[in-house]
């Protein structure tokens, strides 16, 4: 059995859980989300909670049911909550600027990188932090992911673009022993 699966998911106060065919919508104070899940996963919403059944019992099944019941569970706190991804700026004039619903990044390159945020995904630039927002979680970490991708941090000096949790492991130059 799952055990992601098997946990039922609290929905809070001003959330609104609804199913309707294979589409599963969360409505709250931030917003809506919809997504259809698996066939052989079914929905039961009562009692302010959401619980996730099976169908059939083979391995696969159980897969998809952890799998929408995480994806359930992140629609409804992206609808109340809403999520936050903070990626840090290390190099010297590496910087970051918003323009309209566009990251501007000076990197290192000879020319500036203009990064387009997904709909639904709001950033702020602090000195040398972004802060991307959103409800949705896999475009916020898509969106996340993709700034990374255009400098990731590297070993010797650690310049570049990196998440705020993120540990770079140093290495020691030539003239280190």
């Amino acid at each position: 059995m799952s055990r992601v699966g098997k946990k039922p998911i609290p929905v809070p106060e001003k959330t609104k859980v609804t199913m309707t065919g294979r589409v599963v919508t969360a409505e709250g104070a931030l917003g809506k989300l919809s997504r259809s899940i698996h066939p052989d996963v079914d929905l039961n919403i009562e009692d302010n909670q959401v619980l996730l059944t099976v169908r059939r019992n083979d391995k696969k099944t159980k897969a998809q049911w952890g799998t929408a019941r995480a994806v359930v569970a992140n629609m409804i706190t992206g609808v109340s909550v809403g999520f936050q991804r903070v990626l840090e700026i290390n190099g010297i004039g590496y910087r970051a600027e918003v323009k309209g619903n566009s990251i501007d990044l000076h990197l290192g390159f000879s020319h500036p990188v203009l990064f387009e945020l997904p709909e639904g995904i709001s950033a702020q630039v602090e000195k040398n932090t972004i802060r991307l927002s959103g409800i949705d979680k896999e475009k916020l970490g898509f969106a996340a992911s993709s700034i990374r991708k255009f400098r990731p941090p590297e070993p010797y000096k650690g310049k570049g673009v990196k998440y705020a949790e993120e540990h770079i492991i140093r290495k020691a130059g030539k003239t280190g022993k």
